[in-house]
């Protein structure tokens, strides 16, 4: 066994407190940031580290009202929550992990949080009052920011 490989996905994990991503996880990431890039209003992220109410957060696309970048400076860990953000499911991934970060973010002050299950070809959208809104066809819609993102797109 190689044990390189072992020990790079436990410093991915541990850095970001989730598991390495998988091929289709990958897929659907790409492939919800095409259908999101779309609507220029809102900045996509990939993977941006996030301190949370105390709390260290990675999710997979931290979303944003757009504003110019300014590629002299850079922040490393982004205090300020993100209106939107979207934890896309892994072959060994927990769901009671994955609520327990849907909880965290929305307590922060995100106003939506997507749950992407690649396996079942399913979106679920939860916020802050307790709605949870799931698309398994057509076109997920976000409450808070009108993104949307045509699932047929995101898992092909």
């Amino acid at each position: 066994m190689n044990t390189a490989i072992l020990e790079s996905a436990q410093t991915y994990e541990q850095e970001r407190g989730k598991p390495m991503p998988s091929r289709n996880h990958a897929a659907a990431q790409t492939n919800l940031v095409a259908e999101f890039i779309k609507q220029r209003e809102y900045r996509i992220f990939s993977e941006l580290s996030l301190q949370l109410n105390g709390r260290p957060l990675t999710p997979d696309l931290p979303v944003y009202p757009r504003r110019p970048v300014d590629f002299r400076y850079d922040e490393v860990h982004l205090i300020e929550p993100p209106v939107l953000v979207v934890e896309i499911l892994s072959p060994i991934q927990g769901m009671l992990a994955v609520m327990a970060k849907v909880e965290a973010y929305l307590q922060s002050g995100v106003k939506s949080c997507w749950v992407v299950n690649p396996p079942q070809r399913v979106i679920s959208i939860y916020t802050p009052d307790g709605a949870t809104k799931t698309y398994a066809e057509g076109v997920a819609k976000d409450p808070a920011t009108g993104l949307t993102a045509d699932l047929n797109a995101v898992f092909s």
